[in-house]
């Protein structure tokens, strides 16, 4: 049984992982009869957003508690992953991705990238397994590995950010999948185009799927 690693970044699209994405992810994994270990980085927020009203709080909030509440409190810290143990690891979107796993949200294409996060991802690559990111979370890897094939849409700005590091964007609509064969990375746009839930369902549905085709080859 193919075993996934998911990485969260926070509870809520403002300020940490988006929530529909996350909860597909964890979903198509179990109906493609595959499991899956939720992780997150033990770090504070970079910011707490009232998703009612839209506005930034004065608050404190942790990014792995938060990610407990999607994990219904089934979550390990990001620096316990081990890639020998998964088959492939896999970032759900949000703007936690942009914040809490990274500075692009800030910093645009000078980011920076959360150090538990990109050991994880240059594990993952070096051990040859897969590596999958839904919406902004693409971002994150491309700054990580570089000269990469990735998709998140067709936002100009963004796929400009993804071309400085040294990767190639390849634009794409709800549900499809750009596959990096050579490097195993799989990514899908997810919110970053104009999605329903469903739409969300189907891009995580196919995105599961050809990592694990891949991974019977």
């Amino acid at each position: 049984m193919k075993k996934f690693a998911i990485v969260l970044s926070g509870c809520g699209v403002q300020d940490g992982a988006e929530i529909h994405e996350s909860v597909m992810a964890m979903l198509s994994v179990d109906m493609a009869g595959a499991t899956y270990q939720l992780f997150a980085p033990n770090i504070n927020q970079t910011r707490v957003i009232n998703h009612l009203s839209g506005q930034p709080t004065s608050e404190t909030r942790n990014v792995l508690v938060e990610s407990a509440r999607i994990a219904r409190g089934n979550i390990k810290p990001l620096n316990e992953y081990n890639p020998s143990e998964f088959d492939a690891i896999l970032f759900p979107g949000g703007f936690g991705a942009a914040l809490n796993l990274s500075t692009f949200a800030t910093e645009g294409a000078n980011m920076s990238v959360n150090p538990d996060v990109e050991k994880a991802v240059k594990a993952t690559h070096s051990a040859g397994k897969a590596i999958g990111a839904m919406c902004i979370a693409p971002v994150v890897i491309a700054k990580i590995l570089g000269k990469v094939n990735v998709t998140i849409g067709n936002d100009s700005g963004v796929a400009a950010a993804i071309s400085e590091f040294g990767s190639k964007h390849t634009n794409t609509h709800k549900g499809e999948v750009v596959e990096d064969g050579e490097n195993k990375i799989f990514t899908t746009p997810c919110y970053m185009l104009d999605s329903s839930i469903k739409d969300i369902f189907e891009g995580a549905t196919n995105l599961v799927q050809q990592i694990l085709k891949s991974l019977s080859k």
